[in-house]
């Protein structure tokens, strides 16, 4: 399977030498099935620059009747141009005036049938407005709640990744695809190993006395926290609140040696859990309070993961493709403590046997308590274990009239350790509606993409972005120079009140223009209320699936929702139902409908134009915004004998490229798809130059200056440097210097968008 996804790349984006990550992979055939396999060359980059730039040959000399044998054809060539010019200026979009000859209204019936046959070979370009009421017109309101429902028959059954019900959704959206008439169809497999509850020996949570007598059984928890160290630990429990790490500075005790207990929410698990092994913790043990998830169900079982990082953990880096020898590794991101989620109830009975009331500010439940009483202790055992399973990834695509090789992608998560209702459900079938649309717009409507639109199911989301991921890795290197943009649906509509965006900064003017044209679809009002939105953009999450495609492979994405200020309080548990999403937000077709719009028209506006809708100079003002919050060091910088210069250069290298980049784009010919492509083809590389080169996927996987997590991150240069004047014994020298460097030769490195030599233009 994994050949046959890797061979419809290559037999369906024209076969270019294209390249596989770190394997060759031998050609396999299976029945009707067969295809070629894809090699995604190491030269590609240098092919594709190549090919990109106009070739002129060395002109020959005119004589004889050769000379005036084409004179003659230049004439009739030129004749026809005019008169072909003239018919595609009545039918492409009103961007400027077409200048039209004195002579031409006295053309003949010979030039007039040229004419019309030109016309017969030139696709039709439709006006935006045209797409954007064609896209209203074909999204069918009625499909979304019914689809929902559809993939949520069996109310409380879960399809976590691996599982017969995954497997069967995923053909489920496979034939789908099919139906629709995409323009190909395939699945790929990957062999992953997640980790599940020991089917013997149940997770527990004990109080015990201080000489470890056995007090009472708090809870054999159901749910539990995928990627946990298995292991038993004992000790006092504190309580930080968030468990971010402003949380544990401001505790005024020790969790050096004891365990934490958290509350849900503001970071993901795994965040919690390194901010606590970072200070020694035994273990962590989270919960969902009434105050941030007031549910009714006291004993509410909830899931998570703790893997600081994405994909497999245990294959980092490395495509989990079958058939492939891997080294014995792992992820750094893996905690070296016990993780376990307990109910409210469990919580509960905790706090009684604790002491210390709650700071007010916290804002939490009344019985929270924030530590041990002196002769007591929690006992925590995890008794995890690892599972090698099967997922599939579900692959559409609407082949692209210009680029076919340059693709948007859009993806949804299919699994869910729960019912995954709001988690899953409603995404896939965004994605399932989308196909059917768009391919009906190409089919029947005329729409005539410049690039190709991939359409993707994942699996295994729950586990943290594995399936999108193990495909990330799979085509690391080459990527970047293929999709444009990630376009993420995973928990599109959690409330109705607020429209909440994040993603690339280089997709802030497409999501602008996009919310001027959708109005919400509740209130009839214009998604774009605040024309200061930009700086009020948090960053994407760990846990959310467009993270991934731009820290770790420097792709731009985005993510939205219809959501409220609260967290949807039903995520990851048992009652993430259909039922408790239509009690919640009875309106979810008109949300969804809404969503699908915003998504739809982020599609059209990155494939209809052949100029790429992406701003490149939105990173000049991240990098100002950088420098400013620098400056403020400047005089520590100096007291160590450094200097920002190398910096201030590199940042007016990189300025001075997007600049010459801008020109470049307003002197081109449009007409020219050479010249165009080979721009297009400098924006596409920016993102990617952002990710530090100078540390491993397998150490850091969230390689990113801006986005990602890690020392080598231009947020970790602040922060380090900020301790040398609140603490400058924890201050350290080394790391900085080291810091300051490889931003430095990172944000040099990013001129490479600029690095080409432009025979072309």
């Amino acid at each position: 399977m994994m050949n046959q996804a890797r061979a419809t790349f290559s037999n369906l984006f024209g076969g270019e030498p294209l390249s596989y990550t770190r394997f060759s992979l031998a050609r396999h055939v299976d029945g009707d099935n067969s295809h070629v396999e894809m090699k995604l060359a190491a030269d590609e980059e240098e092919n594709a620059d190549n090919n990109m730039r106009a070739h002129v040959k060395t002109p020959r000399r005119c004589t004889g009747s050769i000379c005036y044998g084409a004179i003659a054809v230049t004439i009739f060539f030129l004749i026809g141009f005019m008169i072909g010019y003239l018919g595609y200026c009545r039918r492409v979009e009103p961007k400027g005036e077409c200048e039209r000859p004195v002579d031409t209204e006295m053309k003949g019936s010979e030039d007039q049938e040229l004419e019309e046959e030109v016309v017969l070979e030139t696709p039709v370009r439709l006006y935006w407005d045209d797409l954007k009421t064609m896209l209203s017109e074909k999204l069918n309101p009625a499909k979304f709640g019914s689809t929902v429902k559809q993939l949520n028959q069996n109310t409380y059954t879960p399809r976590e990744a691996g599982s017969a019900k995954d497997e069967n959704l995923a053909y489920f959206v496979e034939n789908q695809f099919n139906e629709y008439k995409l323009s190909k169809v395939w699945r790929n497999e990957h062999y992953v190993k997640i980790q599940v509850k020991s089917s013997t020996t149940p997770n527990s949570v004990i109080l015990t006395s201080t000489n470890n007598d056995l007090v009472y059984l708090v809870e054999n928890p159901e749910g539990y926290v995928a990627y946990s160290k298995a292991a038993t630990v004992t000790g006092k429990l504190v309580h930080a609140n968030f468990g971010t790490k402003e949380d544990f500075e401001n505790l005024n005790t020790s969790v050096n040696g004891s365990l934490v207990i958290v509350r849900a929410g503001k970071i993901t698990f795994a965040e919690k859990v390194a901010n606590a092994e970072s200070l020694n913790a035994l273990g962590v043990l989270i919960y969902l309070d009434w105050t941030k998830f007031p549910i009714p169900k006291a004993d509410l079982p909830v899931f998570g993961h703790v893997h600081l990082g994405t994909g497999d953990p245990y294959t980092p880096g490395f495509p989990s493709f079958n058939h492939t020898q891997f080294p014995p590794s792992q992820s750094s991101g893996l905690p070296t403590i016990p993780v376990q989620t307990i109910s409210r109830q469990g919580a509960e009975k905790l706090f009684a046997n604790m002491e210390g009331e709650c700071p007010v500010s916290w804002r939490t439940d009344s019985s929270c308590r924030l530590q041990s009483k002196q002769n007591g202790n929690v006992k925590l055992t995890v008794n995890n274990e690892l599972k090698e399973i099967k997922i599939l990834n579900i692959f559409g695509v609407i082949k692209g009239v210009e680029e076919p090789d340059r693709y948007v992608v859009v993806g949804a998560q299919r699994d869910s350790w729960g019912p995954g209702a709001a988690k899953a459900s409603v995404g896939t079938a965004l994605l399932l509606e989308l196909a059917r649309t768009f391919s009906d717009m190409v089919l029947n409507g005329g729409f005539k993409p410049c690039r190709s639109i991939i359409f993707v199911s994942w699996s295994a989301g729950d586990f943290g972005a594995v399936g999108a991921t193990e495909w990330l890795e799979g085509y690391i290197t080459s990527l970047h120079l293929k999709v444009v943009t990630y376009i993420n649906l995973d928990k599109a509509v959690l409330g109705t009140t607020n429209f909440k965006v994040t993603g690339s900064p280089m997709l802030f003017k497409l999501i602008e223009k996009t919310m001027q044209e959708v109005k919400h679809p509740l209130t009839g009002m214009s998604l774009y209320k605040d024309s200061n939105w930009v700086n009020k953009v948090e960053k994407l999450s760990f846990d959310n699936a467009a993270f991934p495609f731009l820290a770790y492979s420097g792709i731009p994405a985005v993510s939205f929702c219809f959501c409220e200020d609260t967290d949807y309080p039903y995520l990851s548990t048992t009652l993430d139902t259909y039922d408790t999403l239509m009690r919640e937000i009875p309106q979810l077709n008109k949300l969804m409908y809404g969503a699908a719009e915003v998504a739809g028209q982020f599609l059209i506006k990155l494939t209809h134009d052949f100029e790429l809708n992406l701003d490149y100079e939105m990173y000049n003002n991240k990098m100002l915004s950088f420098l400013k919050e620098l400056m403020q060091y400047k005089g520590d910088v100096k007291e160590m004998g450094l200097s920002l210069q190398w910096l201030y250069s590199a940042r007016g290298d990189f300025f001075r490229a997007t600049s010459r980049l801008m020109t470049d784009f307003h002197n081109a010919e449009r007409t020219n798809r050479f010249i165009m492509k080979e721009l297009n083809d400098r924006i596409m590389k920016m993102e990617y130059h952002f990710l530090s080169p100078y540390v491993s996927p397998k150490e850091f996987p969230f390689r990113h200056i801006f986005w990602g997590s890690g020392p080598h991150t231009l947020q970790a240069l602040l922060e380090n440097l900020k301790l040398r004047k609140e603490n400058k014994a924890a201050f350290n020298e080394t790391l900085f210097r080291n810091q300051l460097a490889l931003a430095t030769w990172t944000i040099q490195g990013s001129d490479l968008v600029d690095k080409h030599k432009y025979e072309a233009t």
